[in-house]
């Protein structure tokens, strides 16, 4: 168990091999994934989705390259029109408006995880060490992005209203879901079809 699992952790770092259709298959399965889960609203004061679990579980269970494809198709998906985000919408007014970064902030979150992994391989304190690194980010990008758009549409913002806004009230959410994407991916991914 433990070869194969290396194996398929070789295979997510750059080497040139071309995607079997079991890849392709995969990628697509958790592209819909990360869809349902952003579909996937809990209510509390302030609402929030599984869109950031999704996108963990699709880096952890498939590996780096698999995982950062399947969120680039997510983002992808929605940017064309399909109604992928939060909320059943879409289309690329979306990832163009203040909450946008957040979203092409996934894709970058994926990229750090892939580099991690390739570098430092896929234990189990990198993989979650990992996901925080991808957390950190896909806030770093998603703010930064939102205080462009909203200063270049309703004049400055500074960055503490912003983290009050977009960050600060979804760190522990956002915590827990990465502890649910921990536990669970190392499950998942030792019965997925090599």
């Amino acid at each position: 168990m433990a070869s194969a699992a290396k194996a398929l952790d070789q295979r997510n770092c750059p080497s040139g091999t071309r995607l079997k259709t079991i890849d392709m298959a995969y990628i697509a399965l958790f592209s819909v994934l990360i869809a349902i889960c952003s579909w996937i609203s809990i209510q509390t004061t302030v609402p929030f989705t599984l869109q950031t679990m999704g996108v963990f579980l699709a880096v952890s269970i498939l590996g780096g390259k698999r995982g950062t494809l399947s969120v680039l198709i997510y983002i992808l998906m929605g940017a064309v029109g399909l109604p992928v985000f939060s909320g059943f919408t879409g289309g690329i007014g979306i990832l163009l408006g203040n909450t946008g970064g957040y979203i092409i902030g996934f894709l970058f979150s994926a990229l750090a995880m892939w580099g991690i992994e390739c570098a430092f391989g896929n234990g189990r304190v990198k993989r979650l060490i990992s996901m925080l690194v991808g957390l950190l980010i896909c806030y770093a990008f998603g703010t930064v992005w939102f205080m462009a758009v909203y200063t270049r549409g309703s004049g400055p913002v500074s960055l503490l209203a912003v983290l009050g806004w977009c960050v600060f009230p979804f760190i522990i959410p956002d915590l827990v879901k990465i502890g649910i994407a921990f536990v669970i991916s190392p499950r998942i991914r030792k019965h997925l079809v090599r």
